[in-house]
């Protein structure tokens, strides 16, 4: 995300079932820290029993011998796309071009603590609660997930 600042880079992991938002993180850098803590920042929302997968690009912040490590103390399998083959990670690439239509792209963003405050509103108070998706029969991916608990 541009900033007059410089770029704020944003990591997310989500729940394929539900289109949920379940961890995500922002920073100046694009280092494999970046993905740990919004890796860190899903395992500790969802706090899951068994073992998950993790998928994503061939990235070197998700290649990376520490997220590997991370993610076998968190019982989190790593997954990566095969190389050139965008669909792979289809998920993650619609939730980013809805976050540059819808977001980004609508105003100029002075600082980088702005667009991390605008991306937290626009992810826990909108996306995550409010936007639907055709995928998910038009429903929120919280309504969704309130009906598969149900």
């Amino acid at each position: 995300m541009p900033t007059d600042e410089g770029w704020l880079y944003l990591a997310t992991v989500i729940d394929i079932a539900s289109r949920r938002v379940v961890g995500w993180a922002t920073a100046d850098h694009l280092r494999t820290e970046l993905v740990a803590d919004a890796l860190r920042a899903a395992c500790h929302q969802r706090r899951p029993a068994g073992s998950v997968i993790f998928h994503s690009d061939r990235g070197c912040q998700y290649t990376s011998r520490e997220l590997a490590l991370l993610a076998e103390q968190l019982n989190v399998r790593l997954s990566v796309g095969r190389t050139g083959q965008c669909w792979d990670n289809a998920l993650a690439e619609s939730f980013f071009a809805t976050l540059k239509n819808e977001l980004i792209g609508t105003q100029p963003w002075p600082s980088r603590s702005a667009a991390h405050t605008a991306i937290f509103e626009w992810i826990e108070s909108w996306y995550n609660l409010h936007r639907l998706h055709s995928s998910l029969d038009y429903c929120s991916p919280a309504d969704y997930e309130a009906a598969l608990a149900a």
